[in-house]
Order: C-alpha cells, then structure tokens, then sequence
C-alpha cells in the first residue's frame, strides 16, 4: 500500500485539475466516501485501487504514486530561496502553496513570507494582504512569538501603503505587545514600535507617537543594528517635523543617514535617502536642498539597479523636487508621464501626494477652478478615512497655493 498524506493530495490535485466531482471519478467501482477518506489521507490505497483511479483520471499510476517535480511546496522554497538575483520564482512558489495540503505550517509561513516580500517588491498591495493575512494566522497556529510579531508588522506595514491607517493600528499594536510580552530582541521590538509609531503619525496622533519614540530612544536604539537605528531615526524625524520641531528633524534625518555606509548594503543605503529626500521635501518649509543632495546620491545607483517601483517613486521625487525648485513645466512633465501610467505602483501615500501636486500646478498654470476641485477632493477623502497628516498635507497645500498664485510676480 502507498504512503500518505501525499497519495491524497495528488489525488485531489489532479481530480480538481480536470474539473471533476469526486462522484465523477469514483464512478460505479467505489463510494464518494472512501474517496473523501482517500484525499483526506484517512484511508492508505491499494494497488488495484491506484490503478483504478488512475484509469479513471486519464493519468498513468506513476502522476499519482511519483512527487510531482517541482511541485511540492519544500523543493519550491529551495528552488525560490537559491534562485540567481533577478529570477522570478514568484508563480513556481505561489503554486505550490496553492497545491499544499497544509501539513507543514512553518515551510508554508515560510512560502507566503516569500510571496509577500515579492508582492511588495512589485508593489502589489493588494496581493501583499492576501498573503500576509493567512501568514497572521499561520503565526497564531505556530504560536511562536516572533514570527506574530513579524507578520503583523508587515501586515501593517502592508495596510498603510494600500492607505488603510486605522485597519493598520491594530496590528502593529498587536506585535508591539507580543513583542514586550515574550521579550523579544530588539530587532523585532524596534520593527514593532516604528510600524506603530508610522501609524500613529499619520493618523494625527502625535502625542502617542512622540511617547514611542522617546521609548524607543531610551531603550531600543542603543543596542540596535546600524540599519534599524536608521530607519527609527527616520521614523522618529517625521514625528519631530509634524510638531513643527524642524531642526530636531533635520538633525535626525543627518544622524540615520550618517550610520549607513554603502558596504553596509546598498539596497537600505539608496532606500534612506530617497525616504530621506521625500520627508525633507514634506517639511515645513522644505529642505529643497538637501532633498536634492540626498536624491542625486540615490537616483545613480536606482537608475542602474532599480526596480519599477523604485523607478516610479525616484520619478515621483523628482517631479516633487522640481516644483519646489521653481521648475514647474519640468514637474508637469513629470507629474503627467507618472500619472498616465497604466500600472502605476506607488502606494497610497505617494499617489496622493502626486495627486496633490498635479493640482497645485493647476491652479499656479491658472486652471484654478479645477485645481480647487481637485485638492478639494482629494482633501474630502483624506479626512474621511481619519488620515490626519495627509488631510493637514492636502489642506496646507491648497491655501499655499492659493496665496503664492495670487501673489504679485507668481511664476506659472
């Protein structure tokens, strides 16, 4: 007799690979039931039954007695974690979690963890949260402290660029707790408290947010990793600037930047400074120059490595970066390339603030009618998903504009 559960789960794959009902195939030589148990691993086949079924599949015994190559969900992890930089192994991966009979829950967190980084780098949000919301649950399952915390913080994380701020407050409070709870290291500790302090900002709670912060600082950053001792710096600078403390916010922004070197890994070294460039642009009044330093290091290696996403967000900066620069058509052409776009990726936050910026340059060309319109919109949208800091971003904005477009000499 043959081993399983893998004889059912063949069994199953192929029946529902042809479209079949399980009374379609058992036919007049067997019970739907025994069938059930079969796939289910229940019941262990014979030989005559394999043949059986075989005959009635329209396969040979060997499609359902042999590993499918390729497909079992261990050698599509091997296959996706060795692949050579630049393979997509996305579609391999995603099928066999599809095929999986679920008996292995940490190679399947394993697998989905995967698909979600790969979403991500594609910025596919949408199928990011599908793969990190079974991931939550997978962690639960295991039960094993760290792998809840990471998986809530990507889920957050994940929620925030899809623009759903308050849906992602519960699960970066969630890991933040677990975190404390089983006193986890403080790589996950630090993952979990800049996820929440993220939130928090752009939520409006600046208060909550400058409370993590000052927790973070007194008792997380001293024995942080160079790179997450930036990241939270950078974190932390967007808190300082909502509160209209500038020059603890530069300071920050000049501290991170000034812990990663390029050997540290180039990847996270071009990352800051184009999350650099973009939070010194949103500060009150922008740091024009030093986003411009900041992205003229970046947009050398992007241009070379970068992916469609990282292309469409350095696109974005620049367009962003010539506006405050006095270069309007140059931010035009650059805004309307973006915007015209069929798969543009950029996540919410960025979309609304090119958006935002495409009005602005409505109203300073004289369609002011319509720039108001838009802004207000966008304004209207904001507020009512309770995202706080892009609403005040919105409504800034379009008072900004209107009293620069109304000024004697404004340049259009």
């Amino acid at each position: 007799m043959l081993e399983q559960p893998h004889f059912g789960r063949q069994l199953r794959r192929l029946r529902l690979e042809r479209g079949l009902s399980q009374a379609a195939v058992v036919g007049e030589g067997m019970s739907t039931g025994y069938l059930s148990r079969l796939e289910s691993g229940e019941r262990r086949p014979t030989g005559r039954v394999v043949t059986y079924l075989a005959q009635q599949l329209g396969v040979d015994v060997s499609a359902l007695t042999e590993p499918r190559a390729g497909g079992c969900l261990s050698h599509a992890l091997a296959a996706a974690a060795s692949a050579p930089p630049g393979t997509d192994s996305a579609a391999d991966l995603l099928r066999a979690v599809r095929d999986d009979g679920r008996d292995d829950p940490a190679g399947r967190w394993q697998a989905l963890w995967l698909l979600g980084r790969i979403s991500n780098r594609h910025g596919d949000y949408e199928q990011e949260r599908g793969h990190l919301a079974e991931l939550i649950e997978l962690s639960d399952l295991i039960g094993a402290p760290d792998l809840r915390v990471r998986s809530n913080v990507r889920y957050a994380r994940c929620l925030c660029a899809l623009g759903d701020m308050r849906a992602a407050e519960p699960p970066a409070a969630t890991a933040l707790a677990v975190a404390h709870g089983a006193h986890l290291p403080t790589a996950d500790t630090m993952a979990a408290l800049t996820a929440l302090i993220s939130v928090e900002t752009e939520l409006g709670r600046l208060d909550s947010a400058d409370r993590h912060v000052r927790e973070m600082e007194r008792d997380l950053l001293p024995g942080a990793a160079p790179s997450q001792a930036a990241e939270a710096l950078w974190t932390a600078s967007v808190v300082s600037d909502r509160q209209g403390d500038h020059a603890t916010a530069q300071s920050r922004l000049e501290a991170a930047l000034g812990l990663l070197q390029g050997r540290d890994g180039l990847a996270l070294w071009t990352r800051l400074r184009t999350s650099a460039s973009a939070a010194a642009l949103q500060m009150s009044p922008p740091r024009v120059e030093a986003a411009g330093r900041w992205l003229g290091e970046a947009e050398i290696i992007l241009e070379l490595i970068g992916t469609p996403l990282e292309l469409q967000e350095l696109q974005a900066l620049r367009a962003h970066l010539a506006f405050h620069t006095g270069r309007l058509d140059d931010a035009r052409a650059l805004c309307q390339g973006l915007l015209s776009l069929g798969d543009l990726r950029l996540p919410h936050g960025d979309r609304v603030r090119l958006a935002v910026l495409e009005g602005r340059l409505m109203i300073m060309g004289g369609r002011t009618e319509q720039g108001i319109a838009a802004l207000r919109r966008l304004g209207e949208q904001a507020t009512d998903a309770r995202n706080l800091d892009l609403a005040t971003h919105v409504w800034q904005s379009l008072a900004t504009t209107l009293a620069d477009a109304r000024a004697p000499g404004a340049v259009r």
